[in-house]
């Protein structure tokens, strides 16, 4: 039984949909006493699951006293209060629910535009004070205005489309949209440094990075058309909120409408936040019921299907990957890390690798196959957790640069997956891989002998010189020590040969040393393939 705790007043399906599995224990705790870091760290212990929404901050601190955490699900976008980095060293998976609150967050944002606009938040204060300032509070029509968009991704994409049907001019900025693809969406593409002199309303919908941290600062403020009205409802540490404030004071910005903060809840003395010409909401851009039940939905089917399925959605720490694409690549996927386990357990210290794939398994994102060929390489000399989202980060922890590359079907494999340790003196340097029939996994290359070898359970890898009585050697010295061979597989290059021997039970150093004391033998090297 998997074991789920929900947090920050999530809505009840995420609990129904977690408990109908029959398979997870939740535990729902909305108690803001245990919402720190520091009170999380002290209960998150035996929990297989965490469901959150942007109230709980999941630091290093938690993580490391984390121990069963496999999966933080965030009833969201943003995953600002996770620290991914380190929960991808820990080998948690971080999932998100994109797309749940889209129409949502671009409702508001346009509600927010409308707001400025017409001076609404102002007017409803001002009459509540018993004022009547109709002329003070004239506001601008929205109508042949143009509205330019920064960040056209999910909800700036819904934001366009309904700018459109106000019969507006629509332009828009960002690095990842083809103009193609803009002129579909009936949008004008636009560099950055184009697009803020163009508009009349600007609103931001872009992700937290280090590249937009401050985007919105004096320099770009100064290159936006004067009386220009912005508009946050992505993060709020893309606006800086002092030079925003001059520029309301300087009149060169005519008005602001903020649903993010820095930090929030905002310290009382904000200077902003009496600014006469800022309309602000407490973060309601994903705040309605509609949004709240979706993203709920999503991150607790996300949390189930990856405790009892193995499936993996949404996540931003690893290839997501479909239950339908699963089932077809998880052949692969287990061929791929016995493969690393084999070239590991063979070398036994870390090299550079490059992974080729080709043909049919081509199809597929094989991003998840590179992690399962690091997951069972690394597994030979770490003795850190391992599983297939930390590999990536220990591989780069001890300084392996993973190479990755495809190439044409051979004539004589549908599939083939081929992992290469580069700068390794050794005829074991290169393992092939494939599978036949689409399911049964074969080794059929290590170095430059060719065979075909089942991989699994406990094997003998034996090299040797090529000369008669080699095998019938082998098989008697390990039916001396009762070990019975399950299969037994000899590849020959000129002179020298390479034997795979299936056994049926381990073998200990004694039978080792004695199949090395035979003659014309090289190399003798047990490996566990589970």
């Amino acid at each position: 039984m998997y074991k789920v705790m929900i947090r920050d007043s999530m809505s009840p399906l995420a609990r129904e949909i977690l408990e109908a599995t029959g398979q997870i224990e939740v535990v729902v705790d909305n108690e803001k006493a245990t919402g720190s870091p520091e009170a999380l760290a002290e209960i998150i212990d035996g929990f297989d699951g965490l469901a959150i929404r942007s109230g709980t901050r999941v630091t290093e601190q938690v993580l490391q006293k984390a121990g069963s955490l496999k999966v933080i699900g965030r009833a969201g976008v943003g995953v600002d209060n996770v620290d991914v980095a380190a929960a991808t060293e820990h080998g948690i998976v971080v999932m998100n629910a994109p797309g749940g609150n889209t129409v949502t967050t671009a409702e508001h944002a346009v509600s927010l535009m409308l707001s400025l606009a017409r001076n609404i938040p102002q007017a409803t204060a001002s009459m509540r004070e018993g004022k009547w300032e109709k002329k003070l509070l004239t506001g601008v029509e929205i109508t042949g205005k143009t509205l330019g968009i920064i960040g056209l991704g999910h909800i700036g994409r819904v934001v366009a489309e309904r700018a459109l049907g106000l019969k507006m001019k629509v332009v828009a900025s960002d690095p990842f949209v083809s103009p193609e693809a803009a002129k579909q969406l009936h949008v004008e593409l636009l560099p950055l440094e184009a697009l803020l002199p163009a508009s009349d309303f600007i609103t931001l919908h872009v992700p937290r990075l280090k590249e937009t941290i401050g985007m919105i600062n004096a320099e770009s403020i100064a290159k936006m058309k004067p009386g220009v009205r912005i508009i946050n409802c992505s993060r709020g540490d893309i606006v800086n909120l002092d030079d925003l404030y001059q520029a309301l004071e300087s009149g060169h910005v005519s008005g602001a409408a903020l649903d993010v903060l820095p930090k929030e809840p905002p310290e009382p003395s904000l200077t902003i936040l009496k600014h006469p010409h800022v309309i602000f909401t407490p973060h309601l851009g994903a705040s309605t019921g509609e949004a709240q039940d979706k993203v709920a939905e999503m991150i607790a089917r996300q949390i189930a299907d990856y405790l009892v399925e193995g499936i993996i959605t949404n996540a931003v720490n690893f290839p997501s990957v479909s239950q339908e694409v699963m089932e077809q690549i998880r052949p692969h996927l287990d061929l791929a890390e016995k493969m690393g386990s084999l070239m590991g357990q063979l070398v036994r210290k870390p090299h550079d690798v490059t992974i080729t794939y080709s043909g049919d398994v081509t199809r597929f994102d094989t991003r998840p196959l590179t992690h399962a060929v690091l997951k069972g390489l690394l597994g030979a000399f770490t003795d850190k957790p391992l599983n297939y989202v930390s590999a990536p980060a220990i591989a780069r922890d001890k300084g392996i640069h993973v190479r990755e590359t495809t190439s044409q079907a051979r004539a004589d494999f549908s599939n083939l997956i081929k992992v290469k340790l580069e700068g390794l003196d050794e005829e074991t340097d290169e393992i092939w891989g494939t599978i036949f029939s689409k399911k049964y996994p074969r080794i059929v290359r290590i170095g430059r002998m060719y065979l075909d070898a089942i991989p699994g359970g406990s094997m003998i890898i034996i090299q040797n010189i090529d000369r008669p009585g080699v095998i019938g050697n082998v098989g008697t010295t390990l039916g001396r020590h009762s070990i019975n061979i399950g299969r037994f597989q000899l590849g020959r290059r000129g002179d020298r040969a390479l034997c795979m021997v299936n056994i049926d039970s381990p073998a200990d150093d004694r039978v080792l040393e004695d199949i090395m004391a035979l003659p014309n033998i090289l190399t003798v090297t047990q490996v566990h393939l589970g």
